[in-house]
């Protein structure tokens, strides 16, 4: 046990006042409550409080304000840095408030703060709706969205955060609030793309957007052809500037064994685009015809399906528990110099889990100003994302020094800043270099919201007063 364990008085106080429970590191269900998606985090909180409520969520916050404890607070537990769990804290577990209210009429979504994406999916698909989220049904709508979120809709429709109306908080000092444009305006402005640094978001409200089959799936090509096809993807990318349903996220991963993935791809790492055409289908088959002329992929799964399947595609050979270390980038332009570094790395790729994703973030996102929200990057085309995976734990070095590698090399052809979903705790001046000019004004507005920095188990925004010299 922690010489830094609770009292068991301590514990009885904070029972007393929830719905939910405790959990505590004597329990039987403490390891498994304790893990995150990312197998590389390994903390051990003081207590994990399962939250059933907003209720029980004032409660854990003011507990663990008045008895000194640092406070994290998880959704989906997605997050590479494991920014949910942190040694000695106190966690506010969001996972039991996953409830999900579709209003038809008015195209909305009521979203409860630990919902997952797939859960909302399978609420607003019932409907022939969706909000624009990411692209792995397991990640937490909370995480993802509070520090952007964008995903096989962003082209179209935005990013999460552009499609937020309102969301409820409990603050630093225990108290319940609504932000919208409407109320506490600053509050809203900072939650979109701010991360959790202004309260725990108990509830989200989301506009939502006809969509029901689309046109997508894998198109694959040997690992070989990855200079070929990424300068032939900036192309189509570009040939399609305008074409907002036109959206394809370029790849470098590996396939495991597995029966259902084509023997000759089984255990290697290639290279292509995961696409998704949300126009008809003849616009969809008309938009992908010259693609697939201009190499025979070694695979291709683009068909039409539904946006639910499509939803499910991306993490089912990522389970929980591998081994990532994650770096970030927003691109502005891909240079022949920096495809030819990404070839690269490819074929250096220290395991076959391994993966480099490119995600189209302009479109409908670009068309909102730097700004209008926190996320300052609006004029970014791509968020780039590398991460070493691999389930071995002995594999640890070999894919932090790859993903660190890697970025290192292609930073200077990026815009500077990389999305804090992406990243591992990187430090202030990497979240500075995120926000840009839209840091000042997100440490008043957390000087006024949490002056004493109590959310501080993320990437971290100090309150003002601590930031500038007096």
């Amino acid at each position: 046990m922690s010489k830094d364990a609770l009292h068991e008085s301590q514990i009885k106080e904070l029972t007393a006042k929830l719905r939910g429970c405790v959990v505590l590191p004597s329990d039987p269900g403490y390891e498994e409550a304790r893990r995150v998606h990312n197998g590389m985090i390994d903390r051990k909180p003081a207590a994990i409080v399962r939250c059933m409520d907003a209720g029980d969520v004032m409660a854990t916050v003011n507990f663990a304000r008045d008895n000194g404890r640092r406070l994290a607070v998880r959704c989906g537990g997605h997050n590479g840095a494991g920014l949910g769990v942190a040694d000695d804290a106190v966690v506010a577990d969001l996972a039991r408030l996953r409830g999900v209210r579709v209003d038809p009429e008015h195209r909305t979504a009521r979203v409860g703060g630990g919902c997952l994406l797939g859960e909302v999916d399978h609420a607003t698909g019932a409907f022939g709706l969706a909000a624009p989220f990411g692209i792995i049904s397991t990640t937490g709508v909370g995480g993802l969205t509070l520090g952007g979120g964008s995903g096989y809709l962003t082209r179209k429709h935005g990013l999460s955060i552009d499609n937020l109306r309102e969301v409820d908080l409990v603050l630093a000092d225990g108290s319940f609030v609504t932000a919208s444009e409407r109320q506490n305006q600053d509050l809203f402005w900072a939650v979109r793309g701010g991360g959790g640094n202004f309260g725990v978001v108990t509830s989200f409200l989301f506009d939502l957007h006809p969509v029901s089959t689309v046109y997508a799936g894998p198109m694959l090509w040997r690992l070989e052809d990855t200079a070929e096809m990424l300068t032939k993807y900036r192309d189509w990318m570009a040939e399609h500037e305008d074409d907002h349903d036109f959206y394809g996220f370029f790849l470098m991963q590996g396939f495991p064994l597995e029966d259902h993935f084509p023997e000759e791809l089984q255990g290697k790492t290639v290279c292509g685009v995961l696409w998704c055409h949300t126009g008809t289908l003849d616009q969809a088959e008309k938009a992908l015809e010259p693609i697939r002329a201009y190499k025979k992929p070694a695979l291709d799964w683009v068909a039409p399906m539904s946006y639910l399947t499509l939803q499910s595609m991306a993490g089912a050979g990522l389970p929980r528990g591998l081994q990532w270390y994650f770096k970030a980038d927003f691109v502005g332009e891909l240079t022949d110099d920096a495809i030819e570094i990404h070839a690269k790395y490819g074929k250096k790729s220290p395991s076959v889990w391994s993966v480099m994703h490119l995600y189209p973030v302009d479109g409908a996102a670009g068309q909102v100003g730097p700004s209008e929200t926190a996320w300052s990057y609006r004029e970014a085309k791509w968020s780039a994302v590398y991460a070493g995976v691999d389930p071995n734990p002995g594999y640890r070095d070999a894919i932090t020094n790859w993903s660190r590698s890697y970025w290192q090399e292609l930073h200077p052809y990026s815009l500077g800043g990389g999305y804090i979903n992406m990243m591992m705790d990187e430090g202030e001046d990497c979240i500075r270099s995120t926000y840009r000019d839209n840091y000042e004004r997100l440490a008043d507005v957390k000087a006024t919201y949490d002056p004493d920095n109590l959310f501080n188990v993320n990437q971290n925004i100090k309150p003002a007063r601590a930031t500038r010299p007096v």
